[in-house]
């Protein structure tokens, strides 16, 4: 029996996906780096840094910036994003993820989060999630972002338990790619043909319950 569960958070608890793309799709705009959301597939699940580094690439901007003004161009991005999301509520949690960590609670199996997202923190608690979390592991402590296993490696290290006793849950292809690296079981959330035919993948977050969780893992031990 698996003894821990790490979430993603966006677009597995909750959709801020829409707020990233309209905070790069901004600053883009301002850069001369015009993107669409096809470009911002790419996006998905990477970090801050390495987003933008992705976005200068695909405007051949890489050079124009110097180290300073690399690090206000993602603040920048960061203070759109922050204005954005000011209103998320306990109802923008996806359905199917509250019951959910209720019974993860109920039979004490760990909970931590393995969010790119150094937002993590305030989101959680702007959707009055953050009890249930036994950890939340921080991206800024980390080498690198997904598609490396950092940061699955460290929310595992967070609540005690190894990578191989615990449940991944992600909606991205980097992320799927994460889990599998860390040596965690990775579950998706999306369709198969974006994240592989030979990992459980689930529609939306409704399928998500327990009982789902624990038959999925018995076959895969």
């Amino acid at each position: 029996m698996f003894k821990g569960v790490l979430f993603d958070l966006d677009g597995v608890i909750t959709d801020t996906a829409e707020f990233h793309y309209r905070a790069w799709k901004k600053l883009g705009q301002e850069i001369g780096v015009p993107i669409d959301r096809t470009f911002n597939e790419q996006l998905k699940g990477v970090s801050r840094e390495d987003s933008l580094r992705l976005l200068l690439s695909y405007g051949q901007k890489e050079s124009e910036f110097s180290p300073q003004e690399f690090q206000e161009l993602a603040h920048r991005k960061n203070e759109y994003y922050l204005e954005m999301i000011q209103a998320i509520t306990p109802t923008d949690v996806f359905p199917g993820i509250l019951p959910l960590l209720e019974e993860l609670r109920a039979n004490k199996i760990k909970i931590a989060l393995a969010s790119a997202s150094k937002n993590g923190p305030f989101l959680l608690a702007k959707m009055a999630l953050t009890p249930f979390f036994d950890a939340i592991a921080d991206p800024a402590t980390i080498k690198l972002g997904k598609p490396a296993p950092d940061i699955f490696l460290l929310a595992a290290k967070e609540i005690g338990l190894s990578p191989q006793e615990c449940i991944g849950i992600e909606d991205a292809q980097s992320g799927i790619k994460a889990i599998r690296a860390s040596g965690a079981f990775p579950i998706g959330v999306g369709r198969i043909e974006d994240l592989g035919k030979d990992i459980p993948v689930v529609p939306d977050t409704t399928c998500l319950t327990l009982d789902y969780l624990k038959n999925e893992w018995t076959q895969y031990v």
